[in-house]
């Protein structure tokens, strides 16, 4: 398997100190203070080199996020692409916050998973937890689908907000 880029960053970072050349991190980005005999053809052959790592991650979450974007479609009893292309802004602001409240924790599943089955199952759960924040979120306003059908935009807001904070404190559960 692969691994995260957080991890590939490190070993980058390891094997040019290594090999002796002086490294600067400036805003977490590594500079390379004197390239000596470092070809272009090497820089780029050694970046190229993770490209399909780059494109497995990628692909893997595009996926994972269509299945989520499908599943809470699903779940809710409202249309909220319907609702969107009616320029709804409830149902705008309800589906943003919980499509950002999946990625936050999917991005950080993807920086902290060893493997890319370990990134789909941990997207898995961001999955499940998202869900649940909906049903958790209609406890306290059990018609809050109707609410947002007709525009309400504190439902929308309010259902947002708490997919976005459940996203955030989801991927803080994430990190190793």
């Amino acid at each position: 398997g692969g691994s995260a880029p957080g991890q590939r960053l490190t070993v980058v970072r390891q094997h040019l100190h290594l090999v002796g050349y002086p490294l600067e991190c400036v805003f977490g980005l590594i500079i390379i203070s004197d390239l000596g005999s470092i070809s272009l053809l090497e820089t780029v052959g050694a970046t190229l080199n993770e490209l399909p790592w780059f494109l497995a991650y990628m692909a893997t979450a595009v996926g994972l996020t269509l299945c989520y974007v499908v599943i809470y479609i699903w779940v809710t009893p409202h249309p909220e692409i319907k609702l969107i292309r009616e320029n709804n802004a409830a149902a705008s602001v309800a589906f943003a916050g919980s499509l950002i409240g999946f990625c936050v924790p999917l991005a950080s599943a993807i920086e902290n998973s060893g493997s890319l089955v370990d990134c789909a199952l941990w997207g898995a759960v961001a999955v499940i937890v998202q869900i649940t924040i909906f049903y958790l979120v209609c406890m306290p306003i059990p018609k809050i689908s109707e609410r947002i059908e007709k525009g309400e935009l504190a439902s929308g807001l309010w259902l947002g907000a708490a997919s976005l904070a459940g996203g955030v404190l989801n991927a803080a559960s994430m990190t190793n």
